[in-house]
């Protein structure tokens, strides 16, 4: 874990370790979500990375007669 400081800004700085496991680049729009008393950011991804993500998915799921 690694610690940052905020900016008289409020801005932060991703160390590079983290951006170059990340893949982040300059520009790139993050989601900031707040649970509580700690701060995630997600980095957003075109919807063209998520093609495959479910390929293997078992769909063989039990459902009640009246159900499609």
């Amino acid at each position: 874990m690694e610690a940052v400081k905020i900016s008289p800004k409020f801005q932060v700085v991703i160390p590079k370790r983290i951006r170059e496991s990340m893949n982040l680049h300059p520009g790139q729009k993050l989601r900031i979500i707040d649970f509580g008393d700690r701060i995630e950011l997600v980095p957003e991804r075109p919807i063209t990375a998520l093609r495959g993500f479910l390929r293997g998915i078992d769909t063989a799921v039990p459902r009640e007669d009246d159900r499609l």
